[in-house]
């Protein structure tokens, strides 16, 4: 998968969006037939125990992305670039989102998107890094906006309309909406030629975008657009507690667990 088939099924088939942060999570979400794989700097909050997603670092984000690429075939692998990682200096920018690329073989990167990354998006788009823009909410901007609903007076939406055309224009392959009214995701994707990829933003998106710990139900809370098919920290609670009671009580190991060598016999 490339970002050119990604931007092809704009208004054509449903896009499946779902991030992984680790080659055996990427190669059951491979395997499972989704598009894009994107490698969230959510991993702040889902792997490293961070309350937000500020402190990730781009050799963290580099080595996730390496990881899930080394796990997945068929997906589109997306790299998050971090907090400050891009929007401070051109060259940096440039340097660090190649990066992603060049040393951790991702596809195309994000990019939490505000008038400040217009330019650089056709920049990167013009050095062959294919973009992905993000708008609505963009949890890096939390310490700004804190992380509500976005677009939800006239104002707000122009503002998302106007600089999900301009990321259009600039080059983006396709533009994530998180937590805004339907009506303006529906609105955006109804103005745009690029596909737009849903997190909390209604059905009417060409596309959706979960993260994995949430539909796994691994999580211990789930964000109120979210849903959690499975019940996986149930599941890993109940064979931990599984493990710990056979070793407690001398169950495990059993014999079958066990080798024992005859020719050590005359040893001891």
């Amino acid at each position: 998968m490339r970002a050119k088939d990604i931007r092809a099924k704009a208004d054509t088939e449903p896009i499946t969006m779902l991030t992984a942060y680790d080659a055996p999570t990427a190669a059951v979400v491979d395997e499972a037939g989704i598009d894009v794989i994107l490698v969230g700097d959510s991993v702040g909050n889902t792997q490293l125990g961070h309350d937000s997603t500020l402190p990730v670092t781009v050799d963290e984000m580099a080595s996730h992305t390496a990881a899930v690429a080394r796990g997945a075939d068929d997906a589109l692998v997306v790299a998050d670039m971090p907090f400050l990682s891009f929007g401070v200096s051109t060259e940096a920018s440039i340097e660090n989102a190649g990066r992603m690329l060049k040393d951790a073989d991702a596809d195309a990167v994000k990019l939490e998107c505000g008038p400040h990354t217009v330019e650089l998006t056709e920049r990167l788009t013009d050095l062959g890094i294919p973009t992905m823009a993000h708008l609505g909410l963009t949890p890096q901007r939390e310490n700004e906006t804190g992380l509500f609903r976005q677009g939800t007076d006239a104002e707000g939406a122009r503002e998302i309309l106007d600089l999900a055309r301009a990321h259009e224009e600039a080059g983006a392959f396709s533009l994530v909406l998180e937590h805004v009214p339907a009506n303006l995701a529906s609105e955006v994707t109804r103005e745009l030629e690029i596909p737009t990829i849903g997190i909390g933003a209604g059905p009417e998106c060409d596309g959706q975008v979960l993260v994995v710990d949430e539909v796994l139900g691994l999580s211990e809370r789930t964000a109120p657009f979210s849903k959690a098919w499975g019940d996986v920290r149930g599941e890993m609670q109940q064979a931990i507690e599984g493990y710990r009671d056979d070793v407690e009580s001398g169950a495990f190991p059993a014999d079958e667990h066990s080798h024992y060598e005859s020719e050590l016999e005359d040893v001891y």
